[in-house]
């Protein structure tokens, strides 16, 4: 493949011209709103599984979906994601600077490291995974479902991480529509498998799993397809796919910081889902019935977080400070605008979705309760996403991952240990999250403007 094999494909041209030349929030918004729509449909399908089995098999089978397999999957899964995004910022400076043969190697690295790392994740989630489920004390009576679910969801890790990378090298060189589209038939896909195996075949929570494992292996093959048939740099070919040292070396550094950073983010809800386990089955069941509602904050919130991050990561490697510099500010301002109108929404009318998730009366009114109490808080978090996705797509991810693991994981963690159990209610539970949320925010704006002085961009 020639090294200026950029031209050969219009759509990837215009891709790169948007993001380093176009104007910046009117195409910022337009890239993120494919993240937004695509995690809509990665969340419908996690929400459905929910919905379909607490409503169809039970509070116990709603536990046992949403509860600690839910964070334990977190863990696992969100520390790769994190890795992979070191693969995704490697690729957009290599694809802002016009690098071509440095993102094809990137992109062979990224695809080979996500095959290994799925067949590790595989064996990990089989074999510990239920073991960890006993150590959050989950309830006796959610136990064997839980531990059934994360045998069976474990087996789908090498799609599942194939998927991720492949996505997140598509959006790194700007493209994030056909990520939506893999997810929105994956989505459907679900929906239809969840009826069959649940419905029809009466498999409760092993039916769930099996649906999920199979929609991973949907995305995977058509994101592989993508990639394979593409006609630019970060063209897939089976034969070439090699761990380059250099290009391995720069995701490991960019990546393994934000990935220690997810695993640490989920430690820290592990820590929270096992005190919450400790007020009995209703409080576990609103928690997860909670999770789902309250995921469509956090979508957008990570789909900035992935937009502003690419943004910055092509013109960083373009040499285009302004660009950075208005692509933060302009960020802010949208984001801001969006949480204080999802805060609003879901404070008002959030109850509402609760009945979706279940139909017991203590469960739909704890679930309120969380809801009401931690969305006025949403706000604070916004600055979070926004900066560290800004740091990382200059390369910079060493200090928002300590930031964080200080800032949001030891805190939380302390809280939980010490706090709770002087004042054991769920609300001192629920405190951890906005006690966290401002804490990390403040460390990381005062860093934030000290880099930026630094490296003279701002």
């Amino acid at each position: 493949m020639k090294s200026n094999d950029k031209t050969i494909s219009n759509n990837d041209s215009l891709s790169y011209n948007a993001i380093t030349q176009g104007v910046i929030w009117r195409t910022l918004i337009l890239y993120v709103l494919p993240l937004i729509m695509g995690t809509f449909f990665q969340q419908l399908y996690n929400t459905v599984d929910a919905v379909v089995v607490g409503r169809f098999v039970g509070k116990e089978a709603l536990s046992a979906v949403g509860g600690s397999s839910a964070m334990l999957v977190n863990v696992f899964v969100g520390f790769f994601v994190g890795v992979a995004s070191g693969a995704g910022v490697v690729t957009a400076q290599y694809y802002g600077a016009n690098k071509d043969n440095s993102v094809r190697k990137a992109v062979h690295t990224a695809m080979l490291l996500s095959i290994i790392s799925g067949a590790l994740l595989t064996l990990i989630g089989y074999f510990m995974m239920p073991v960890f489920s006993v150590w959050m004390k989950t309830p006796s009576e959610v136990l064997d479902l839980t531990i059934i679910y994360l045998r069976v969801y474990s087996l789908g890790m090498i799609p599942n991480l194939i998927y991720n990378m492949g996505a997140g090298i598509l959006r790194a060189v700007g493209d994030s529509k056909r990520p939506l589209i893999f997810l929105v038939v994956s989505c459907i896909s679900n929906i239809i498998l969840d009826y069959f195996f649940v419905l029809k075949m009466g498999l409760g929570v092993m039916g769930v799993a099996l649906a999920t494992i199979l929609c991973q292996l949907i995305s995977a093959v058509m994101v592989l397809y993508t990639l394979s048939r593409s006609r630019s740099s970060y063209r897939l070919f089976r034969g070439e796919l090699t761990l380059h040292k250099k290009q391995l070396l720069r995701i490991i550094a960019i990546g393994l910081p934000a990935g220690i950073q997810s695993l640490m983010y989920s430690l820290s809800n592990v820590f929270i889902q096992t005190a919450i386990n400790e007020f009995g089955t209703d409080a576990v069941a609103a928690w997860a019935a909670y999770s789902k509602i309250d995921s469509v904050y956090w979508m957008i919130s990570s789909s900035f977080g992935i937009g502003v991050t690419t943004f910055v990561g092509q013109n960083y490697g373009a040499g285009l400070y302004k660009r950075v510099r208005q692509c933060i500010r302009q960020s802010a301002v949208i984001m801001a605008l969006i949480t204080g109108f999802m805060t609003f929404i879901l404070y008002k009318w959030g109850f509402l979705a609760f009945n979706l998730f279940a139909t017991d009366e203590s469960v739909i009114n704890t679930g309120t309760a969380m809801i009401r109490y931690l969305s006025p808080f949403y706000i604070t978090y916004t600055t979070i996403e926004l900066l560290s996705g800004s740091l990382r797509g200059m390369g910079n991810s060493l200090k928002p991952m300590i930031i964080s693991v200080f800032g949001i994981c030891i805190l939380r963690v302390l809280w939980i240990f010490f706090a709770v159990p002087v004042w054991h209610r769920i609300e001192t539970v629920e405190f951890s999250y906005p006690l966290t949320w401002v804490t990390t925010s403040i460390l990381f704006l005062l860093y934030y403007f000290r880099f930026l002085n630094k490296r003279k961009i701002f």
